[in-house]
């Protein structure tokens, strides 16, 4: 299910209406949106524990990731049914095969963090000598299985406590782990006992593959830790957006991780966030991601309205966004 209705207006947020244009898509519209953006984001920042604290509440109350976020035996019992979130379809019965797949106990309870880096895939971390200070956090989240090494350590770091991979990715480049599985656990290495978050439920095609991916871990007996994102939890999370104003067909991974982090964290730092294909302070081009410049074929995501927000949260205090180049983590 959609966070919006088709036909719904635009809403109107100041990097979306500004009269400008992402840069890179006409001449002479070069850096209009981007000027924007750094000169909002270039105040100086101070955590603000009331606003903070305040969103947090709202965000539990609303969406309760603590308890809801992984589909587990307890909140998604045997004989119940799951019903997607992406798309209206026939409902998923939870069969005992089913029920086997799903985590015994919510990796979250009774557990958070004092500071997590959520890294996303942008080409604004090439070059930015962010590794040591993402990898300085205690809870590190990382989005669709990106690659931690042959020198992206310096720039990303290598710490894994929770990964995602999109169903979209194992289709392409596993070819949906039909034949050879073995490539796909040898890359999954480098994120030792990380769980890995699966939107299993969203798609109807994306349970099968999600299965294949959980049962892979399984028999090549690899440390890491498949768990599904819960569908209700999305629709919930959904839902508490479109009620901030976001309007988008889907939230993306990096929101919804982003979300989930500010329930588990009480200081949440975003790297790797930045939708524009301009560097904010030396003005260079810059690859969609860190580590190639591939394009989606396809986006149902609003990424500059999503990252409005975020720099929203940012100016209050709430979260805080680096951009550029990182300093040194502090010992």
């Amino acid at each position: 299910m959609s966070n919006v209705q088709p036909g719904r207006p635009p809403h109107k947020d100041p990097i979306m209406n500004s009269g400008a244009v992402p840069s890179g898509t006409c001449k002479g519209c070069r850096d209009t949106v981007t000027e924007k953006v750094v000169e909002r984001y270039s105040h100086s920042w101070k955590k603000q524990e009331d606003k903070f604290r305040n969103f947090r509440s709202l965000l539990s109350n609303r969406c309760h990731g603590l308890t809801k976020a992984m589909v587990t035996q307890a909140n998604t019992p045997l004989g119940s049914k799951v019903v997607y979130d992406g798309e209206k379809r026939k409902p998923l019965q939870v069969t005992p095969e089913l029920f086997s797949t799903f985590a015994k106990e919510n990796p979250f309870v009774n557990t958070t963090w004092d500071t997590c880096s959520v890294v996303g895939n942008g080409g604004i971390l090439a070059n930015s000598s962010c590794g040591e200070k993402i990898d300085s956090a205690q809870f590190v989240i990382r989005c669709n299985l990106p690659p931690l090494e042959n020198g992206y350590e310096r720039d990303v770091g290598n710490k894994t406590d929770l990964v995602t991979a999109n169903p979209s990715i194992l289709i392409e480049k596993y070819g949906g782990l039909q034949e050879r599985r073995r490539p796909f656990v040898e890359n999954l290495r480098s994120y030792g006992d990380s769980l890995m978050l699966l939107p299993a439920f969203s798609y109807g095609p994306n349970t099968p593959v999600s299965l294949r991916a959980l049962y892979t871990i399984q028999d090549f007996d690899s440390p890491l830790r498949p768990v599904f994102l819960n569908p209700e939890y999305l629709q919930s999370l959904a839902h508490f957006w479109q009620g901030q104003g976001l309007r988008t067909v889907r939230l993306s991974t990096g929101l919804i991780v982003a979300s989930l982090a500010l329930e588990l964290c009480s200081n949440v730092h975003l790297y790797g966030f930045w939708p524009f294909n301009e560097h904010p302070h030396r003005h260079q081009p810059l690859a969609n991601h860190y580590y190639d410049d591939r394009q989606s074929k396809k986006t149902v995501h609003a990424m500059p309205a999503e990252f409005d927000h975020l720099l929203r949260l940012h100016s209050q205090g709430v979260l805080r966004i680096h951009l550029g180049e990182c300093a040194p983590a502090a010992r």
